[in-house]
C-alpha cells in the first residue's frame, strides 16, 4: 500500500513519477531502497503511521497513486508480507521480505508456502533457480538483486539507464485546467462506497424515469395551480432533497424527512397567482398589475375559501380595476407601488387557500420519486446478479483511524462488463451513442475532443481497475448521461440550468493556487474542474475521473479549498454548517475561500451565518458586470463562448482556522491580486502570452513536454 512511516525500510516510495510515467515505464523492484530526499509527486497517496500509534499528520507531499484495499493483519506483517504498488501493472501486489515471494492475490495466512511460478509475475525470485522461484526458510537473507531476472524495458527506461536512450516524454494536457497540481488535502481514512458502480442501462433507465417525473411535475403545476412550473425549480428540488436524503439512489430522492420540500413549496407559492417579474416598460407594469388582480380573484372564486377571504380579495381586485380605469398618465413607480399594495392585501388569503394543494403536489412528487428509485434499484440488483456480482450482505467494518492524503472515492462492489457504446468523431466533437432495445432511438451525447482528452488524463490518474481503458467510454457515457438527467436535458441540444455548472475563470484559479495554496474544488465535475482533485454531486460516476464524493460527506483535516456551490439556499446553508464544523474540529491549517452570488432580490438568508462566524477573516465583493464566469456547458460549445459576463456581484469570503490563517492569510496584496484576476480579458491576455511564448520557445529536440507526439489519440485509446 506504500504506507510511509519513519524507520520502515521495507516501505517503497517513488514520489517523483507521475501517473503517466507509471503507465509507460517499468520499475526496478529494489524493495529496500528508499529515497532520502522527498520530492513533489503528482498523484496523491495514502500515508499513515504505525497502527500502534495515534493518527498523525503525514509530512511532505503525497506519493504515487494506488489502489486502496484491505490492510495486512499484524500476523501477516510478522511473517514478512508487505503490500506494494506495481507501476508496470498499475495494481497492488504482495511481497514477502523473508522468502522473496511476490503474489498478485492475497497471500497465504501462515508461514511461507510453496508457490507456482505463475504467482510471481514480477520476476522477484532468487538466483540459481532456472525452473522458477523457490521459498527460502525463515531467517534466510535476501539474495543479491543484481542476479534477479530483469526486462529489456527496465534496462531502457529504468532510473539507472546508462544506455543513452532518450527518456519517455511526460504528457501534460494543455487546456483551461492544471491537472499536474498535487493535493495538499489530508483527511481521515474512510470506508469504500456501498453504491453499485454505474452501468449504461441503469443510467438510461434513471434518465427515462426522471424525464417522466419532470413531466408529471409540470402537469401538476398547470392543472392544479394553473401556473407553469417555476424555471429550474425541479433541479433545485433535487439539490435540496439530496442534502437530507439517506436513500440508495444517487440522483432521485427516496428517503427524506420531511417529505415536503420547502424549496419547491416556496417557489410554487411565489408564482401564485402569477409569476411576478420586473417589467421593462410602463405598459408592461400596467398589464402585470391587471393580470395579478384578475388571477387572484379567479382563485378565490374557483376554490373553497372562507367568506371573509373571498370578500377581501374580491374587494381589492375590484378597487384595482377601478383605479386602472380612472388613472391616466400613471408612471412606472405608481403601478409597481400599487402591485406591492395589492399583493400585501391578497397574499395571506391566497396562501391559506392553496397551501393544502401545493403540499399535496410536493408529497406526490416525492412518493413518485421513491417508487422510481425502488424500480431502478431492483433492476440494478438483477443486473449485478446476471454478471455474477454479489451485493454486500453485511456492513463494512470501520476503517483504521489514520490520516491519509485525500484519494478518489472507492467502491466495495466490483464493476460489471459494459455493453457496446458507439462513438464517432466530427471535427472538434465526439458523439457517443448508447442503444437499448427498451428505447425507440439511441441515447446521444456530445463532448468536445479537448474535454474528452481531459477525461482520459483524469482517468489515468484516478482509475485503478481499468488500465487498458476497456470500460472508459462506457463510464464517460454514464457520467454524461447523469449530468444530462440532473440538468433536465432530454437531448444533447438542450442546455438547461447552465448556472449550476458555471465555474471560475482560469486566471482566478491560478491566483488562488499561487497566493492561497488552493489545490481542491469543493463543488465541481469532471467536465468543469480545474484541479484533478475535487468533490462533486455524483461520486459514483465521477470517482473514476478524480471525484472525492459529496462535499457534505467529505471530512478533511488540513488543506486549502475553493468553495463555489450552485445556487440552492438549503445546499449553501448546509455547506456553511459543514465548513464551520470542519474548522472547529481541526487544529491543522484549514482554509475555505467561499464564492457566493450577491443576489439582493431575493437575498440569501444564509448570509447571516457567515456574518456570525468567528472563522471569517475577510470579505470582498466583485462587482457585477465587471467580471466573468466560465460557461457551464463549456464541453459542448465553441471556445469563443466559454466566458460569460456575470451580471450580478460575487461575494468572496475567507473562512480559516487559526493555523490556516497563519499560513494563507488574506493580506491586502493577496486580495488585490485575486480581484485583479477577475478582471475581464485577463484570461484572453494570458492565452495570448502563452501562445506567443510557446511559438518562440518550441524546439524539435525538446524532451520535457510533448502533447500529440507521445499521447495516443482519443480514438486509439478507446479501441
Amino acid at each position: 500500500m506504500n504506507e510511509v512511516s519513519s524507520g520502515n525500510k521495507e516501505t517503497s516510495v517513488s514520489a517523483s513519477q507521475s501517473a503517466w510515467e507509471q503507465l509507460t515505464q517499468s520499475q526496478n523492484h529494489d524493495h529496500p531502497s528508499v529515497p532520502t530526499t522527498p520530492t513533489t509527486p503528482t498523484t496523491p497517496t495514502k500515508l499513515a503511521g504505525s497502527p500502534e500509534f495515534p493518527a498523525t499528520t503525514p509530512l511532505g507531499a503525497p506519493g504515487p497513486s494506488m489502489s486502496y484495499g484491505d490492510e495486512l493483519s499484524i500476523e501477516m506483517v510478522n511473517i514478512g508480507w508487505r503490500k506494494f504498488w506495481s507501476k508496470r501493472e498499475n495494481r497492488p501486489y504482495f511481497w514477502n521480505k523473508i522468502t522473496g515471494e511476490s503474489l498478485w492475490e492475497w497471500p497465504p495466512g501462515k508461514g511461507a508456502q510453496p508457490f507456482d511460478p505463475l504467482t510471481d509475475p514480477l520476476g522477484i525470485c532468487h538466483a540459481n533457480n532456472t525452473n522458477g522461484p523457490t521459498s527460502l526458510p525463515p531467517g534466510s537473507t535476501t539474495p543479491n538483486h543484481n542476479l534477479m531476472k530483469r526486462r529489456a524495458s527496465e534496462e531502457v527506461h529504468g532510473p539507472n539507464n546508462q544506455h543513452g536512450q532518450p527518456p519517455m516524454k511526460k504528457f501534460i494536457l494543455a487546456g483551461p485546467w492544471d491537472l499536474e497540481i498535487p493535493t495538499n488535502v489530508i483527511m481521515f481514512d474512510r470506508i469504500p462506497s456501498t453504491f453499485p458502480p454505474p452501468h449504461p442501462e441503469i443510467e438510461a433507465m434513471r434518465g427515462a424515469y426522471t424525464v417522466k417525473l419532470i413531466k408529471t411535475y409540470e402537469d401538476l403545476c398547470q392543472k392544479r395551480e394553473n401556473i407553469k412550473a417555476p424555471k429550474d425549480s425541479f433541479n433545485r428540488w433535487l439539490m435540496e432533497r439530496k442534502v437530507i436524503d439517506r436513500g440508495m439512489d444517487p440522483l432521485l430522492p427516496s428517503n427524506c424527512v420531511p417529505e415536503i420540500s420547502q424549496s419547491m413549496y416556496r417557489e410554487i407559492m411565489n408564482d401564485i397567482p402569477i409569476k411576478i417579474i420586473k417589467p421593462k416598460f410602463t405598459g408592461d407594469a400596467r398589464k402585470q398589475l391587471s393580470r395579478y388582480a384578475e388571477a387572484a380573484k379567479n382563485i378565490l372564486e374557483q376554490r373553497p375559501a372562507p367568506p371573509e377571504s373571498k370578500k377581501i380579495v374580491k374587494w381589492n381586485a375590484e378597487e384595482t380595476f377601478e383605479w386602472l380605469r380612472k388613472t391616466v398618465g400613471a408612471n412606472y413607480e405608481d403601478f409597481q407601488d400599487r402591485l406591492a399594495h395589492l399583493k400585501q392585501q391578497c397574499e395571506p388569503h391566497l396562501v391559506e387557500v392553496v397551501r393544502g394543494s401545493v403540499e399535496t403536489l410536493c408529497t406526490k412528487l416525492f412518493h413518485l420519486s421513491c417508487e422510481y428509485a425502488k424500480r431502478i434499484r431492483e433492476r440494478h440488483r438483477i443486473l449485478l446478479k446476471e454478471h455474477g456480482v454479489q451485493e454486500l450482505t453485511h456492513p463494512l467494518p470501520p476503517p483504521m483511524a489514520r490520516k491519509v492524503w485525500c484519494y478518489p472515492m472507492q467502491f466495495s462492489i466490483p464493476s460489471t462488463r459494459m455493453p457496446p457504446i458507439e462513438y464517432t468523431t466530427d471535427k472538434d466533437f465526439m458523439t457517443i451513442k448508447y442503444t437499448h432495445s427498451s428505447y425507440p432511438s439511441p441515447d446521444t451525447h456530445m463532448i468536445s475532443t479537448l474535454h474528452l482528452q481531459k477525461l482520459e488524463q483524469l482517468y489515468r490518474y484516478n482509475c485503478y481497475d481499468d488500465k487498458k481503458f476497456d470500460l472508459f467510454i462506457g463510464r464517460v457515457y454514464c457520467m454524461l448521461k447523469r449530468y444530462a438527467t440532473f440538468l433536465g436535458n432530454t437531448n444533447h441540444l438542450q442546455r438547461e440550468c447552465e448556472l449550476t455548472q458555471a465555474s471560475l475563470p482560469v486566471t482566478v484559479f491560478e491566483c488562488l493556487h499561487r497566493h492561497f495554496g488552493v489545490t481542491f474544488e469543493c463543488f465541481a465535475s469532471p467536465l468543469n474542474c480545474y484541479f484533478r482533485q475535487y468533490c462533486s454531486a455524483f461520486g459514483d460516476t465521477d470517482s473514476y475521473f478524480g471525484s472525492r464524493g459529496s462535499f457534505l460527506e467529505f471530512k478533511p483535516v488540513s488543506g486549502s479549498f475553493e468553495v463555489n456551490p450552485p445556487y440552492c439556499e438549503e445546499l449553501i446553508d448546509a455547506t456553511l454548517v459543514h465548513i464551520e464544523k470542519l474548522l472547529t474540529d481541526s487544529a491543522e491549517p484549514l482554509s475555505f475561500i467561499v464564492f457566493l452570488p450577491e443576489w439582493k432580490d431575493p437575498p440569501l438568508q444564509c448570509l447571516s451565518r457567515l456574518d456570525e462566524s468567528h472563522f471569517k477573516r475577510k470579505q470582498v465583493v466583485v462587482m457585477g458586470n465587471e467580471h466573468e464566469y466560465r460557461h457551464g456547458y463549456q464541453y459542448i460549445i465553441p471556445k469563443s463562448e466559454w466566458n460569460v459576463k456575470c451580471t450580478f456581484g460575487t461575494l468572496v469570503v475567507w473562512l480559516q482556522n487559526e493555523s490556516g490563517y497563519q499560513k494563507w492569510a488574506p493580506t491586502e496584496i493577496r486580495v488585490e491580486a485575486l480581484l485583479e484576476s477577475f478582471r475581464p480579458g485577463r484570461e484572453r491576455d494570458r492565452d495570448k502570452q502563452q501562445h506567443h511564448h510557446s511559438g518562440h520557445s518550441a524546439s524539435p529536440n525538446d524532451n520535457h513536454q510533448s502533447k500529440s507526439s507521445q499521447e495516443p489519440s482519443s480514438n486509439n485509446d478507446l479501441k
